[in-house]
């Protein structure tokens, strides 16, 4: 049976702003209060994900969350319309209200934890929506993501779903972001690497400046709940160093495929041992390991240009093609160890930038944009087609992007009750498009 990766892209959402909410991302911190233009931000993204289709990926499309959210201000207290629910939100607390619209569901390696039929115990692809505890921002997405998430993933005989883990910091998970699968060949069993950034019930090496998101207890969980066998699991602890350099989660110093690991040679701790223990997990001899030492490309640099934060593929034809933000050729060391990997031995064949600045600007590379789910033709025939982008979905979800989005974006717009109108309408022609029903828990009928 036929099995590959498929890569669900987040469409960026209607309120794509810069409110610099993510302390620890620097680039979410630099930008803070700059005009966005969420147009722009969600065409670059399809623009993306059309690319990769016309490469021959399976590639599919993944829903935004409704913001702002009035339903999470109503919850703490902020009463009258929606319209006086802004205005007294914003009154009380315009970071608050600020938290309320983020457009942070774009990013959705954050949103779950994918396990594969191929290494689950019941032969079912397991998914688990991410708690992101870390950031109020974000915590308050995982209810509708899972809901979305059904409705992508419906077949119980194929797909099983389950809650976020305790929301609370001893079980912090940001999802797919610091989690990857390795595998000799798609639908063959293979081993699932979770990274961690701190230790909660022990006591450990913790980073300094910025916040460790992901436990070891956090992926622990998850690797039970998705009936994985430990012999085949890995988890690794991140730099904590590297951390407060800016690396929030393990895609931003590291990016693995198949039986390819890409990473800074700062990634981890005990950094060998973990090589071995990848190797003694895999069971097959051509698991490769691509490090790039600092002295060619600083840590950084690989923050500010997000070198990890990219996308390995396999094409049709067997060959690797690295997907970088166009960041990467604004640094001169990084595009030319770029040019240096791709025309060397390296089993990484080709690269390919694209421009998404309007993501990179908040902290989010080609990588933060997507999850990737392994499938096999059952299971992708039992997944909602509706989300598979094609060129008839491609022109739609476009044109609709056109009518529905703004072209201009400051945080001080967020008070507007008429971008709360304007993110419903959308959203409630999106849910038909993508045939997900009624998955946001105050959309208008």
């Amino acid at each position: 049976m036929t099995a590959f990766e498929a890569n669900f892209d987040g469409l960026v959402g209607p309120t794509h702003n810069y409110a610099g909410l993510s302390f620890g991302n620097v680039a979410s911190t630099g930008n803070q209060a700059a005009v966005s233009n969420p147009k722009l931000a969600a065409l670059q993204g399809l623009k993306k994900m059309k690319a990769l289709h016309d490469m021959g990926l399976v590639q599919g499309v993944f829903a935004p969350q409704e913001r702002p959210d009035t339903h999470t201000l109503r919850q703490l207290g902020f009463t009258g319309s929606d319209a006086q629910v802004l205005e007294r939100a914003n009154k009380s607390s315009p970071k608050l209200l600020a938290a309320c619209c983020s457009a942070s569901s774009m990013w959705t390696a954050n949103a779950a934890t994918v396990s594969p039929s191929a290494n689950t115990a019941d032969s079912k692809v397991h998914f688990t929506p991410a708690n992101l505890s870390s950031k109020f921002h974000r915590a308050i997405e995982h209810e509708t993501t899972g809901r979305i998430l059904q409705a992508m993933f419906p077949d119980s005989q194929h797909f099983a779903h389950h809650k976020a883990l305790p929301g609370v910091s001893h079980f912090g998970d940001e999802g797919a972001a610091n989690h990857t699968r390795f595998c000799s060949e798609p639908g063959k069993q293979g081993v699932e690497f979770f990274v961690y950034g701190r230790k909660a019930f022990s006591a450990g090496v913790e980073p300094q400046k910025y916040p460790a998101r992901q436990t070891l207890e956090a992926s622990q969980a998850i690797a039970r709940n998705h009936q994985l066998d430990n012999g085949h699991v890995v988890y690794a602890q991140q730099n904590p160093a590297v951390i407060d350099q800016g690396v929030f989660h393990n895609d931003v110093i590291a990016v693995g495929s198949r039986d390819v690991l890409f990473c800074h040679e700062q990634a981890y701790l005990d950094q060998q041992q973990v090589y071995a223990d990848l190797k003694a997990a895999s069971g097959w001899r051509n698991f490769q390991i691509v490090e790039v030492p600092s002295n060619r490309v600083s840590v950084s640099e690989a923050v500010k240009s997000y070198l990890f934060n990219s996308q390995l593929i396999t094409l049709p034809d067997g060959s690797l093609t690295i997907i970088v933000p166009a960041e990467c050729q604004d640094n001169e060391n990084v595009w030319s160890y770029l040019q240096e990997l791709v025309t060397g031995d390296s089993p990484i064949n080709a690269v390919k930038a694209f421009d998404l600045r309007q993501s990179m600007n908040n902290g989010g590379g080609p990588a933060c944009l997507r999850l990737r789910v392994e499938m096999n033709d059952k299971e992708l025939k039992a997944a909602n087609q509706s989300c598979i982008l094609d060129d008839g979905l491609y022109t739609t979800l476009c044109n609709w992007v056109e009518r529905h989005y703004r072209d201009q974006l400051h945080t001080d717009d967020l008070i507007d009750p008429q971008l709360l109108e304007e993110s419903r309408r959308a959203l409630d022609e999106l849910t038909g498009i993508l045939g997900l029903g009624a998955v946001y828990p105050f959309q208008r009928v």
